[in-house]
């Protein structure tokens, strides 16, 4: 069977650990987009892992790993992330699609100086190159992970780069240019530190889908980040959704069986874009130091992430694009520390209350519908009952149960992979 984990929202719902909990019954878990621009942390018994390329199945003997085709493949960091998972005592199989493309270092460049150029404009990038590697990839310059073992071709291609970038970084950026003998000496050393994960995985996929392996398929941030459905511009640069997976692994659309989105009992982000239900200064600071395990700021960046209450319209959206047939709450044991809680519940645009998730142009004009709930004001954590949750936890849940119009299967109360509640 193939399952795909999906985020509801824009991002750090706590994937990793609902990943890494389902990986434990899975043969094979893959990557099938974005790259290391946001990250996954995962808690258990072999210790604290921030993952951002590797898939969240490294922790298991029996699981193999897959970066699938999807992704934005940064060389660099998948060996540096692999040498600390090693470090931990870890020996994961990991393999790496043929056909997955290059996260080259003038990509981060590229990154960067954009930023730069758009001042108080800016999309709030992580500055690790994702936009100028899809833009790349689509417009047919970019570098598959085969063709770093053909010569030729790779010696031509970087011919055609050069010339094309070096026009952009002097002419609009003024920076110093490309050089195509050190870009293909690079290419050599990432030859030679992938070679030995190198697949042609749609072939070893298939087999698996004859032999009824167990598939997870990993997704990235969230449904509001994607460039199709999302907060555009303020979104990633491929598809967030589940439907992407069978794209990004070269998996048959009718194979995907089990679609489980995560969403949190609050909101939280990275980067720019609107945010409909964040709340600010020491409010928001508080809830920030609250959440998450080490506090709710970005496993890539470091950044303070901004936070809001739980946003039902946007929640509802996001569930809906993803096709849900399970959903999952994390974090309910952050809100522990509250009297009351609001939850979005609408959005008002022009004296208008709408419970529809609008496009971006018109979301800048809405304004949050809060509904106030009675917090429960203590600890919740190690309760594996959900008829043993103080009622006001209860009410909480059943509440934006009740506004999503779909059933929270499982709630998280820690970030431990044990701690969840099975509503089944």
């Amino acid at each position: 069977m193939v399952r795909a984990i999906v985020g509801a929202n824009w991002g750090d719902e706590g994937k990793g650990k609902i990943t890494d909990m389902f990986a434990e019954k899975s043969d094979i878990v893959i990557r099938f987009q974005g790259g290391a621009n946001a990250g996954h942390t995962i808690i258990n018994e072999h210790g604290r892992f921030a993952l951002h390329l590797m898939p969240s199945g490294v922790c298991y003997d029996h699981t193999t790993c897959i970066i699938g085709n999807g992704v934005a493949l940064d060389i660099n960091k998948f060996i540096s992330e692999l040498e600390d998972i090693k470090k931990a005592g870890l020996n994961p199989k990991l393999l790496v699609s043929d056909r997955a493309q290059i996260l080259m270092p003038y990509h981060i460049l590229l990154d960067t100086y954009e930023e730069e150029r758009l001042g108080k404009n800016a999309f709030g990038s992580t500055k690790s190159g994702i936009a100028p590697f899809f833009s790349d990839k689509y417009s047919k310059i970019g570098i598959q992970v085969n063709e770093l073992f053909d010569d030729e071709t790779l010696k031509a291609k970087l011919k055609n780069i050069c010339t094309l970038k070096n026009l952009t970084l002097e002419h609009v950026y003024h920076k110093p240019l490309l050089n195509e003998e050190e870009l293909y000496n690079t290419c050599v050393e990432y030859r030679e530190k992938i070679a030995p994960y190198v697949c042609d995985t749609h072939k070893y996929i298939a087999q698996a889908l004859k032999d009824g392996k167990n598939i997870l398929l990993e997704g990235q941030l969230g449904t509001l980040k994607d460039p199709d459905f999302g907060i555009y511009p303020m979104v990633t640069s491929s598809s967030t959704l589940a439907g992407y997976g069978c794209v990004g692994a070269g998996i048959p659309p009718h194979e995907v069986k089990d679609i489980v989105v995560v969403t949190k009992a609050y909101s939280s982000a990275v980067g720019a874009g609107e945010f409909v239900s964040e709340i600010f200064g020491d409010e928001a600071q508080e809830l920030r130091i609250h959440g998450g395990d080490k506090g709710e700021f970005g496993a890539t960046t470091g950044r303070p992430r901004r936070v809001g209450w739980f946003d039902c319209v946007a929640s509802r959206y996001g569930i809906e694009c993803q096709g849900a047939t399970q959903v999952v709450m994390t974090a309910l044991d952050c809100l522990s520390y509250l009297e009351e809680i609001k939850v979005c519940v609408g959005y008002d645009i022009d004296g208008e209350i709408t419970k529809d998730f609008p496009t971006t142009s018109v979301l800048k004009k809405a304004k949050p519908v809060f509904k106030t709930l009675k917090g429960w004001h203590c600890d919740i954590r190690g309760i594996k009952d959900f008829n043993k949750l103080p009622k006001e936890a209860q009410d909480y849940v059943l509440f934006i149960e009740n506004e999503l119009g779909h059933k929270i299967n499982m709630v998280s109360n820690g970030p431990e992979r044990e701690a969840i509640i099975y509503r089944d």
